[in-house]
């Protein structure tokens, strides 16, 4: 199956679709700095999911490994993490990408909000991406992800916790992973506080 013309397709779209979510993701980005004269964005990050992690992912689910059951049940084969440096930057995100023409947002899940048990806090957009070929024009699943710079070195170490104790993690680090979790949700807001009192400082002075 890894040779065939079949699964070679399937790479080609969703490729395609990576890029075409790169492109629409910087374009509005760009934007959004000419208009306001700010860049919400400390970085962001791109992958495809690999043939091996995506068949790992469905024999786990109980599924055949086929391409179709990769189109059916992975819906992250496509994944941008965009990386913002305080909390309101986060959802100005999620509002420009729910805006845009070329993206089509079909589910999302606030976890700064409402955070995962883990304490795991991020937002995330389940989105459609057209991708043109030569059989015509098709909707390709995407994920993204949008979370402060601190929520992202959570994720990351509790991602390498996880993958060292291979998924059995002891409770004192699940709950030292927690409170840490607390703490960084405390440093965001007390972080946006900080850049809001800025901005006033700032706005006063130009009115001065």
């Amino acid at each position: 199956m890894k040779s065939s013309k079949e699964l070679e397709k399937l790479i080609l779209k969703y490729s395609a679709a990576l890029k075409t979510l790169e492109t629409e993701i910087s374009i509005l980005l760009q934007d959004y700095e000419l208009e306001n004269d700010y860049n919400p964005v400390e970085h962001i990050k791109s992958r495809l999911k690999t043939y091996e992690s995506a068949s790992n992912k469905l024999i786990s689910k109980g599924y055949e490994v086929t391409t179709k059951n990769i189109e059916t049940y992975i819906h992250d084969m496509v994944g941008i993490r965009i990386i913002c440096s305080f909390l309101s930057d986060v959802y100005k995100i999620v509002e420009l990408i729910e805006n845009s023409d070329q993206i089509t947002v079909h589910d999302k899940e606030d976890y700064i909000t409402n955070p995962k048990d883990s304490g795991y806090s991020s937002y995330h957009l389940s989105v459609y991406v057209p991708v043109y070929l030569l059989g015509g024009v098709t909707l390709v699943e995407a994920e993204i992800q949008i979370r402060t710079v601190a929520m992202d070195f959570w994720a990351s170490l509790d991602h390498k916790i996880t993958y060292k104790f291979q998924g059995r993690v002891p409770e004192e680090i699940k709950e030292g992973m927690y409170k840490c979790a607390e703490d960084i949700h405390a440093l965001d807001q007390k972080m946006l506080e900080l850049n809001q009192e800025m901005q006033i400082i700032k706005d006063d002075q130009e009115i001065i």
